[in-house]
């Protein structure tokens, strides 16, 4: 069978957007078939120059770049789809890895689609499959989160929305990040939920370990190693999700028995509610039992 491209596939053909995937660490993971395409390009569209020129040791000279990031996308895309118009070739790529994977990308290849225009995948390294590859976990249904928030009190709103969730959770996290991250997982998860941490993946220090979310937080904790670089989090979804309580339920016990600041700021720790919205119900629910009490009901 031949899987050379034919004459009318984007490969072969004028105005395409070639969505190309880089190494996240090691530069032999750079397909031959991405070196041809970013070779070849009449233009690279890349979020920072600097990390997309250290690819030339692989490819040889590189063609012109321009910067495509989240200062400068919705400024450039009418720019390059212009180009693509009229039959340029473009490459898409992000610092590392697969483009668009909590990367910038997406008004481009939206745009380019809009307008009729070919978008061609060039697949390869992915910081998040890579993890998920070698975690351990159920990979057959995950859920990719992506970074999280990055104040304790929405992160923590967010984990408790995913913490009832059966598919393998994926993460993005700032090796930096890792104890407060993994405190806010232990806190909502719970400290025995299986989780494998894979930091700097491909890179010479790579850390893959496998272990529950009080001990990873542990060795995090005992090795500042383990805080340098980038992380990828693969958690197990949960078990046997509880019988969810009814938010007005909820909402009715808190106001009856604790004071409204009390009652609002624990409604906040346990739903995706922010203080202000929990208040505002908390003071709704102590006003119907008034008005209740009211009228001897």
């Amino acid at each position: 069978m031949d899987d050379s491209p034919d004459s009318t596939s984007p490969a072969t053909q004028p105005g395409t957007l070639f969505v190309v995937a880089t190494p996240i660490g090691n530069l032999e993971d750079l397909s031959a078939r991405a070196a041809r395409v970013l070779a070849e390009a009449d233009l690279i569209a890349v979020e920072d120059t600097r990390m997309t020129r250290r690819l030339a040791d692989v490819t040889g000279p590189l063609p012109r770049m321009v910067v495509l990031n989240e200062h400068t996308e919705q400024a450039r895309v009418a720019e390059l789809i212009n180009m693509l118009a009229g039959g340029a070739k473009l490459a898409l790529v992000s610092d590392a890895g697969t483009p668009l994977i909590s990367d910038p990308g997406f008004r481009l290849v939206q745009a380019t689609h809009e307008a009729g225009l070919a978008v061609s995948p060039v697949p390869g390294p992915c910081a998040a499959i890579a993890a998920l590859s070698a975690a351990g976990l159920p990979s057959d249904r995950f859920h990719f989160e992506g970074f999280l928030p990055a104040r304790q009190s929405a992160r923590r709103r967010r984990l408790q929305a995913l913490s009832e969730m059966q598919e393998t959770l994926l993460f993005y996290v700032p090796a930096r990040d890792l104890p407060a991250v993994l405190d806010d997982m232990i806190h909502v998860f719970g400290a025995e939920r299986l989780a494998s941490l894979g930091r700097e993946l491909t890179k010479r220090h790579e850390t893959v370990w496998r272990d529950a979310l009080a001990a990873l937080a542990r060795r995090v904790g005992e090795d500042e190693d383990q805080r340098r670089g980038e992380a990828v989090l693969v958690v197990a979804g949960c078990p046997e999700p509880r019988t969810p309580i009814a938010l007005e339920a909820l909402v009715a016990a808190l106001a009856a028995e604790l004071p409204p600041s009390r009652a609002a700021k624990l409604l906040s720790g346990l739903s995706h509610l922010s203080r202000r919205e929990a208040f505002a119900l908390i003071e709704s629910a102590r006003s119907s039992m008034e008005t209740d009490d009211l009228h001897g009901r």
